[in-house]
């Protein structure tokens, strides 16, 4: 028996797919609604697989997958969402995942992606795996690793909007929140780069693939 964790905050489609996985007899899957009850399943439970969507609030797919790898390196975790990825692709190669599906996948490709990730196989899309490249980046001495940066995605979604040009509050207008929170989380990011300005954080958050390159 495959022993999955499914992690999505979409209730009906968390609920769909878990009886789609279910319906290879081999499969059993444990469905929550954020990273947060992911983090306190696995303190009880063992699994085999972990199938994370990518765009969740407070704690990201992306920072979810980095933090139950760096629990430990072996866990194998794919990637299940419906939004594009290009932008996210390398800094997920990077946290050790183990595949992407799309959420519009027929139930075969599904079955099939748990079932190379349980032997130890990557299922990619060809759009995706064009995009694959050895890391030319060295790290020197005082910069910071992406490890070490830990940005969450509402922080990437903040860089994001400094590298479009736009002001705190068109920020806050974007993500709906306050000007304060904006100024805040920018100074979390500030530290966490390693910069003291708006002009260093775009150039390390372009660095560390953390803000589109089509912004510059």
């Amino acid at each position: 028996m495959i022993r999955i964790l499914l992690v999505d905050d979409h209730p009906s489609v968390g609920e769909g797919t878990k009886t789609m996985l279910e319906q290879d007899p081999n499969l059993n899957v444990t469905f929550v609604l954020s990273a947060v009850e992911a983090l306190e399943a696995v303190k009880h439970e063992e699994f085999d697989i972990f199938l994370c969507d990518l765009n969740m609030p407070t704690i990201s797919g992306m920072e979810l997958t980095k933090r139950l790898i760096q629990e430990d390196p072996d866990r194998r975790v794919l990637i299940y969402t419906g939004y594009e990825i290009n932008t996210h692709f390398n800094l997920l190669v990077e946290t050790g995942v183990s595949g992407f599906i799309s959420k519009t996948a027929p139930r075969d490709q599904l079955h099939h992606a748990i079932y190379c990730a349980m032997h130890g196989e990557a299922m990619i899309p060809v759009t995706l795996l064009r995009q694959l490249r050895r890391s030319e980046v060295k790290i020197q001495k005082g910069e910071k690793s992406i490890e070490e940066a830990s940005i969450t995605e509402r922080e990437q979604q903040i860089l994001q909007g400094v590298a479009d040009g736009m002001s705190n509050k068109n920020i806050a207008l974007m993500l709906m929140m306050s000007q304060r929170t904006v100024e805040y989380n920018l100074t979390r990011i500030f530290e966490k780069l390693g910069v003291s300005s708006r002009s260093e954080a775009i150039v390390e958050a372009k660095r560390l693939g953390l803000v589109r390159m089509e912004s510059f």
